[in-house]
């Protein structure tokens, strides 16, 4: 499948949006303007913009609680996620979810997890009401490298070879479970190789490059609408900042840190983008100072929209 010159520009858009929406989210915890943690997606951006594009309506996703990135690149409306981090009414879940449990299941974003691995069995789920639907959609999980230690997504894996699902997981190895290298915790040289021990493909891709995600995507995405079950796909990345807002193990600073700057996605692709002709250098400016600003209205929606009203405790909630 080939992208439109505008498809294409739209992912600029996006990945622009996600690194200024991640910049914001960090400025207004380190105000104080919200409490608990805040896990960002600065670098990453091209994984979940990649697989994302591959998508359709009524297409699904989960991620982790580092999951701001996908809900943006899913569609979601960054004015209402900034005011979901800060808790208030007008966000996306009524200030309800916060940070680590952000979702929108009118875009199919059903939601981050703020515990490692815990979406993966619940994306099987999904994967499985799409099956028993007799519909051709498909469910896409994030997850990172650590989450692929846990039990849960061996189990998941092993059922969605079973039944044949549609499931595409994505882990995104940025290197580090908070301050555990994955040398330190992986005995394969690729997460991807792990598909082999249940029967289905596994690719590992740069995460970093735009075009390599969404060319992998594109090949699960098309074999799971056909029946053909369920890939692994390991997009290999990293991270600048610190796991969170609030904690340490991380990394950007120092030689190393300027190594992966080099590695940064969005210029890479803006690059490929003036290079095929689809923008120019001036244009190019425009989208990233057009995404600037956008993030900067919705970070004053968040800050003056009101906090929920106690009538609203008690609602939405399961008893």
């Amino acid at each position: 499948m080939t992208l439109t010159n505008q498809q294409q520009i739209t992912m600029l858009r996006k990945m622009w949006l996600i690194r200024y929406f991640e910049e914001a989210a960090i400025r207004l915890n380190g105000e104080g303007l919200y409490r608990g943690s805040t896990h960002p997606y600065i670098a990453q951006e091209a994984t979940a913009v990649g697989v994302v594009a591959a998508l359709k309506p009524g297409d699904k996703a989960l991620a982790t609680y580092r999951g701001h990135g996908a809900y943006l690149a899913m569609g979601g409306d960054p004015s209402r996620g900034l005011a979901e981090l800060l808790g208030k009414e007008t966000g996306v879940c009524k200030g309800k979810g916060g940070s680590m449990h952000l979702s929108d299941v009118s875009l199919g974003f059903m939601g981050s997890n703020a515990i490692v691995g815990a979406h993966i069995p619940i994306a099987g789920g999904v994967a499985l009401s799409q099956q028993l639907d007799g519909t051709d959609n498909v469910t896409v999980c994030f997850f990172g490298d650590g989450a692929s230690c846990e039990g849960v997504f061996y189990e998941t894996c092993n059922m969605a070879a079973l039944w044949n699902l549609p499931l595409i997981l994505v882990v995104e190895n940025n290197e580090f479970a908070i301050s555990t290298h994955v040398s330190k915790a992986v005995c394969v040289p690729d997460i991807s190789i792990r598909a082999q021990g249940f029967g289905f493909p596994g690719v590992t891709i740069d995460g970093r490059e735009v075009d390599a995600v969404y060319a992998a995507a594109t090949d699960a995405v098309q074999r799971a609408r056909q029946g053909g079950g369920p890939t692994l796909i390991e997009a290999k990345t990293v991270r600048w900042t610190r796991h969170s807002a609030v904690s340490a193990g991380g990394y950007g600073s120092g030689s190393d840190g300027e190594k992966w700057r080099q590695t940064d996605p969005i210029p890479r692709y803006q690059a490929a983008l003036v290079s095929r002709g689809i923008l120019t250098d001036v244009e190019v400016t425009a989208i990233e100072a057009e995404a600037r600003a956008a993030i900067d209205d919705a970070a004053r929606f968040a800050v003056n929209s009101p906090a929920p009203s106690l009538d609203a405790l008690t609602t939405d909630m399961f008893a």
